[in-house]
Order: structure tokens, then sequence, then C-alpha cells
């Protein structure tokens, strides 16, 4: 019998999620409602009782929901590693950000900078900040900071112009078309996450199947392809 399924999905991971559901459903018949937003707001709404059928999100959000014992036991699926990153516009001239000294540079000669908002829960946005305070440069960028919810809406503020440049996970800009990864933080200052669906206690065998299909060989080819390792 075909299901409904509905899955929280953090954004490092949407481009392949989205790229790949419709061949689960095509080949299974079930039907997935992807809802996309930053590790924590998911996290806080799954805690907050929100119903879902499988949650993906980065691994230490998983590893505390399994604490909590939110999580059924052996259901969690590692899908890839998504490296912090910076993007212009596709066309623009490319800043040099191979040393943390170049970085800062790129950063105080952008006229613009995008960035996830922290306060919406997004890990990219959360580092980010807490890098800026730690270099000391926090005051002196923020008359230039345009902050989105989510890392897709960095990505478009990049896409679009509003931002001269944008730093969130690299998986995020390549998602969106219009957009240039110039590369990752430079070495000292890099940032990885890695994400893993999983499963809550009630799952049906549908929902397995769903991140099974997301962690089988043809499908983690896609993951790569967006910049997830």
């Amino acid at each position: 019998m075909a299901a409904k399924l509905k899955v929280l999905s953090a954004g490092a991971v949407e481009g392949p999620v989205r790229e790949l559901t419709p061949a689960f459903m095509r080949d299974t018949g079930h039907d997935v409602e992807l809802s996309i937003n930053t590790v924590g707001a998911l996290k806080d709404r799954f805690t907050a009782g929100e119903a879902a059928d499988a949650i993906i999100l980065s691994f230490p959000a998983i590893e505390a929901l399994q604490k909590d014992g939110r999580l059924r036991a052996g259901s969690r699926t590692d899908l890839g590693r998504a490296s912090c990153g910076v993007a212009v516009r596709d066309g623009m001239l490319m800043p040099d950000i191979s040393t943390p000294e170049a970085f800062q540079r790129a950063l105080v000669n952008a006229q613009t900078i995008g960035a996830n908002d922290p306060a919406h829960g997004g890990s990219s946005g959360i580092y980010l900040a807490e890098l800026l305070d730690k270099l000391g440069m926090t005051e002196q960028l923020k008359p230039k900071m345009v902050l989105g919810k989510t890392g897709r809406e960095v990505a478009f503020l990049v896409a679009t112009g509003r931002a001269e440049l944008g730093i969130t996970f690299t998986s995020e800009f390549i998602a969106v078309e219009g957009t240039r990864v110039v590369g990752p933080l430079p070495k000292g200052m890099e940032y990885v996450n890695g994400y893993a669906g999983a499963l809550p206690n009630e799952a049906s065998a549908a929902a397995a199947a769903y991140l099974s299909f997301l962690a089988s060989p043809p499908s983690k080819a896609c993951f790569r392809r967006f910049g997830l390792e």
C-alpha cells in the first residue's frame, strides 16, 4: 500500500534530496512531502511534537535526539558532509580566500555579505557569527551583512546581486543557478558538518525504505555532485 511520508530536512542537503525524491516516489508509489529549514528550526519543531516520518539533520542534532530517545535505535543513516564556503554571482570576479588573511581582506573589501541569520538556527550562520566574533570583525562588518533565514535564501541573495559575497554551505550554492562557488573557508577556519537521516520511533517501513534509497550508491553519487562527501 502506498504511503504518504513527511520528511523534515536540513537545507544543506536540499539539492540532492529534492533531486532524488521524485525517483523514489515514481519507483515505489509512495508520496513524500519535504519540509526544508535550518537544523535548529527543525529540531525545535520535532521536539515540540511535530509529526514526521523521517528527519535529516546534522550529526550533532541527530545524536542529541537519539540520546533523548526520540529516534529509533540503529536507524541513523549517514548521507554526506557539507563544507562552509564562499560564493559570488556567476560571472563576477572571484576573490582570493586561500588563506585566513586573504579571506578577511575579501570580507573587508566586499560591499555586501550574505549569510545565514544565526537567530534562525542555521549551522553555518551560527559558525560564521562565532568566527567573526573571534576575529574581532563583528562590529566592522555588521553594516554590510545581509541575512537570510536559510542557506538557500543566502544563495538567492548572491544570485540576484543583493549580496556581493555569500557564506554558507557550498552545497546550498550549487543548488541555486546563478551562483559560483569560490571555495571552502581557508585552512584554520574550515567548517564541515555531517548530515544523517533517522527515523522516529513509530516510523513505517516506507520511511525506512526512503532513507535506504538516499543512502544507495547512485544516490550517494548525487550527493557528491552537490559537494557533499
